[in-house]
């Protein structure tokens, strides 16, 4: 396996984001990427953010110690998962667009598609096992 490339601290309460974050695992073949859901109690340490923060936007630390939320996060993630750089820069240049989408996407999430959110089926997984 190879080595942890980063930590993504999502909203484990949200079936939305439980179903990105599938296919954010099946992207990453070599799980590269540590998922973790923001009700885990050491969840904020893991990325270096508050819990306000990670109840705010999803959060990303990389392997360099690179932190991102919100649409900058998603991007590297993607950049990480897939093993190209063309998500971190595509970002760079159409950061504007992609928070706009993504602060759209958050407001709207619980109307989006989804599945049984992350802390239903893992609740240890989230303090509450």
């Amino acid at each position: 396996m190879d080595v942890l490339a980063g930590t993504l601290v999502f909203d484990g309460d949200c079936g939305f984001c439980t179903r990105s974050l599938g296919w954010l695992r099946l992207l990453d073949a070599h799980a590269r990427i540590a998922t973790v859901p923001f009700q885990r109690p050491d969840a904020a340490a893991l990325v270096d953010a508050t819990p306000q923060q990670c109840r705010a936007e999803v959060r990303w630390k990389g392997a360099d110690g690179a932190t991102a939320g919100g649409s900058a996060a998603v991007a590297a993630a993607l950049s990480v998962a897939l093993q190209r750089g063309w998500p971190r820069a595509l970002h760079a240049r159409t950061a504007r667009a992609q928070d706009a989408v993504y602060r759209w996407v958050a407001r709207h999430r619980s109307r989006l598609p989804g599945t049984t959110p992350w802390c239903i089926r893992h609740p240890a997984d989230c303090g509450r096992g």
